[in-house]
Parts: C-alpha cells; structure tokens; sequence
C-alpha cells in the first residue's frame, strides 16, 4: 500500500508541474510595440502608492531599474533632467524600482536629487509582468496607454531625437506600432 501512495504523490507532482510550466509559457510574452501596457498600483519610496492608471491622458516612461545596476546610475542624471523638462507638456517618468534595499534605494534618490515618482517593485512582479529581462528597460506609453516605444538598456535622454519623439507623442502626432 505505501508504494502506491507514493506512486500517486509522484503522479501528482508531475501534473502539478506541468500544468504550472503550461500555464507559465502563455503569460511570458514581452510587452510590445502597440500593446497595452499592463497596468499595475505600487507602493511608493515616498510612503502611499503609485497607479498607472493615475496618468491617464498623460504620456508616461515606465524605467525599469535599480541602484546596483551600473547603466541604471549613469542614466539617471540624463533621465531626471528630461523628466523636469517634459513635465509641463504631459510627460510623466515613472522609476520603477527593483531595489530590495529600501535605504540604499533612499540614498540613491536623495544624493541623485530624483525628482520623479519612484514606486517599488523588489519582487519584480510588475517587472516581470512587462516581460523585463535587463535594466534599465523603458516603456514609453502614448496618452492611451500603448507601448509607443521600448528601450532596452541605457539611452541619453537629452538626445534630441528622443526629446522630438516625445514632444510629438505628447502632442498627439506620433502613433503607435508604427
């Protein structure tokens, strides 16, 4: 009798898992160019919680980062001068932090005079759910929420064909998926 309980916990095992692998690969598409992008409320460095939803009709950058990530700091005074820049023409940057150490994260943020929300993702769910496998990785989404671009790695904020790009997606004039 015992052998065939565990004949049974093994048979168990092995469908357990392969449904869970089954069920996995669906969902583990990356978001794209054109797609809507997953919305997501995160608690925020600055105490409360940050809603994607909140920036409705704005045109949003969702950086994916952290402190320890070396092309993450060098982008970092780039990214903050185009977030003060654009945000008096419905531009919002979201820093979306994989950081598990929260002090290190505040240091970070108060030494680099980061200005921009910066809400937590330290298990990287909303990471993972955007389909992020390297960082920085930015998803810049138009005024109806779709992926307009996307990022991978760090990029100069300050270039003028980005600032161009993002003017005119603000303005309305850039499309998506295009």
């Amino acid at each position: 009798m015992a052998g065939k309980g565990k004949k049974l916990i093994l048979l168990a095992l092995i469908v357990g898992a392969a449904t869970y692998f089954a069920l996995r690969q669906r969902s583990s598409r990356p978001v794209s160019v054109g797609d809507a992008a997953p919305g997501f409320t995160l608690p925020s460095l600055g105490g409360g919680s940050i809603s994607l939803r909140d920036y409705n009709r704005r045109v949003v950058l969702v950086t994916f980062w952290a402190t320890w990530c070396p092309p993450c700091v060098e982008e970092t005074p780039s990214l903050e001068k185009f977030a003060e820049q654009m945000q008096n023409q419905g531009v919002t940057v979201l820093g979306v932090s994989v950081d598990q150490d929260a002090s290190a994260l505040e240091r970070f943020v108060t030494d680099n005079h980061v200005s921009f929300p910066v809400p937590l993702d330290p298990d990287r769910a909303v990471a993972s759910r955007y389909g992020t496998f390297m960082f920085p990785e930015t998803y810049i989404l138009d005024r109806d929420g779709k992926v307009a671009e996307k990022v991978i790695g760090a990029t100069d904020w300050q270039d003028p064909r980005m600032l161009a790009f993002v003017k005119e997606l603000a303005r309305g004039g850039a499309r998506t998926g295009q």
